[in-house]
């Protein structure tokens, strides 16, 4: 799934997201809002990751929404 029809579908789809990272506080979650940038930047930082790793966690879960499998692997 592009991000696009991520952001469109984020109350459907934040409880996912939330369940893969949860160090991810409600206000992180109101500020992400279906936004990759803002996704892998709050990733980046709660949990100390680079951001090319925090991209790529944010695309592998893109892909299992778009594979219709959104809990976390």
């Amino acid at each position: 799934m592009n991000w696009d029809q991520i952001e469109g579908k984020w109350k459907q789809l934040s409880g996912a997201a939330r369940v893969k990272w949860g160090k991810l506080t409600d206000s992180d979650w109101q500020i992400v809002a279906g936004k990759k940038d803002q996704l892998v930047g709050r990733i980046q930082e709660r949990y100390g990751l680079a951001k090319d790793e925090a991209e790529r966690q944010a695309d592998d879960w893109a892909r299992t929404v778009d594979e219709g499998h959104a809990a976390p692997r």
